[in-house]
């Protein structure tokens, strides 16, 4: 994929960051029940109820999709700020696309509880509800969006199909501008949670996701930048991840990433950058991972220049992926497996700036307490390290490079915590 824009894209279980952009009062609100289908007197704006103006009804039969879509198109219509109320109740949504540019700003209440189809059959594309191209959006209220997955999950079949046929994501953020999402929920997502893409000063602020999937709990991929994850419970699942790296022609740098204050339970990966063999060329940069504690976690700390899911790659050719500035400090917990930190970097393209400070792995399995591995790395060391970082070396593989780090099945994430996007991003992503 080549991407232009700077993106975010944050697939699963998020609580974020106070952010940058404040709630506002929507200047000319008025109480819901104005004029049927029209905007309040005064010059547009106001409050526009979905129920009392447009005729949707909490039955849960009653498709929500043409009266919040008449809704938007007035607000968006309005050069003074508008506010959309979904006031408390259960409705059906089949989809939505509210897309932009606004000639104000447009602000969502989510009050009730808002659910998909549940066969996937209903959809014709992997998308459910999308935000696109606005600038000065929110959206608060405390509402759920329910994705309904329980029948797809057990018809996905992408672990083992790379044809196979992507179900919705509950929602999707493409090119928003100073936004602000808070106290908001979305849970049992077909695909990924959440989806983030293009999107500039974007903030995600007590955002919750419900989620158990054997994937990324946030997945951060090419083009994200200055984005900070803070107080996420990941778990169980494949951890948090940067990448993967180097797939496609043209990949936009990563750069300015901080990970901190995070908790990661029984998970296969801990905090992880990876990236192609073979690759495209490509950069990434100052990313920051620190204050994290491990709970049972296979690897925990692992950069893998090696990623090769289906064990279908030519690993004779190094990943041209050049990695720089990253910082593993504060790490401490349990692992699951004996490997507690893989360095594993590019032959022809070693890793630079690698610095490890205070680590406190442990591993009480039959084999003998943690040990690290590393290649292609000569990092900066402080503090505490257990294991001995770097002390042993990476076995070899044919290709003459330290062998992948190697993936196991299945497992669950569920997500927690806060972060606050920028690049891109998303929440539930692949291995």
């Amino acid at each position: 994929m080549c991407v232009k824009e700077i993106i975010t894209v944050i697939s699963v279980l998020l609580l974020l960051f106070p952010s940058t952009v404040k709630p506002r009062a929507v200047g000319g609100a008025q109480p819901a029940g104005g004029p049927q289908g029209g905007a309040p007197e005064g010059g547009g704006g106001g409050t526009l109820d979905v129920v009392a103006q447009f005729g949707a009804k909490a039955d849960e039969k009653t498709d929500l999709s043409q009266p919040l879509l008449n809704a938007w198109k007035e607000a968006c219509a309005s050069p003074a700020p508008s506010q959309i109320v979904i006031p408390a109740g259960t409705f059906l949504l089949s989809r939505a696309a509210l897309e932009g540019p606004c000639k104000g700003p447009v602000d969502i209440q989510v009050q009730g509880t808002i659910k998909a189809p549940p066969d996937p059959s209903h959809f014709k594309d992997d998308t459910w509800v999308i935000f696109s191209r606005i600038e000065g959006f929110t959206m608060s209220g405390g509402g759920i969006f329910d994705g309904q997955g329980a029948l797809a999950w057990s018809k996905n079949d992408c672990h083992k199909n790379k044809k196979c046929t992507l179900f919705p994501i509950n929602i999707r953020f493409n090119f928003l501008t100073n936004a602000y999402i808070h106290d908001i929920t979305t849970k049992d997502s077909k695909q990924f949670n959440v989806n983030v893409l293009g999107c500039k000063n974007i903030t995600f602020e007590h955002f919750t996701m419900e989620i158990k999937t054997g994937d990324d709990c946030i997945s951060l991929g090419d083009g994200s930048k200055n984005v900070v994850v803070n107080g996420i419970s990941c778990g169980p699942g494949h951890g948090i991840s940067i990448g993967s790296l180097g797939k496609y022609k043209g990949e936009e740098p990563v750069a300015g990433i901080k990970i901190a204050n995070c908790t990661i339970t029984n998970t296969m990966n801990g905090v992880r950058i990876k990236s192609w063999p073979a690759s495209y060329p490509g950069t990434a940069s100052d990313m920051h991972f620190e204050d994290i504690t491990m709970d049972n976690v296979s690897n925990p700390i692992i950069i893998d220049q090696q990623y090769c899911p289906w064990n279908q790659c030519d690993l004779k050719n190094p990943s041209r992926v050049k990695l720089s500035n990253i910082s593993f400090k504060n790490i401490r917990g349990t692992a699951a497996g004996k490997e507690a930190v893989k360095i594993i970097c590019s032959a022809g393209f070693p890793c630079e700036g690698v610095e490890l400070a205070d680590i406190d792995l442990t591993y009480t399995g039959p084999d003998g307490p943690a040990i690290s591995q590393c290649s292609n790395v000569s990092p900066k060391l402080s503090g505490k390290q257990n294991p001995p970082i770097c002390a042993a070396p990476a076995p070899t593989s044919p290709g003459g490079q330290a062998g992948p780090a190697k993936a196991s099945p299945g497992g669950k994430a569920s997500p927690g915590g806060k972060a606050s996007p920028g690049g891109k991003a998303s929440l539930g992503a692949t291995a």
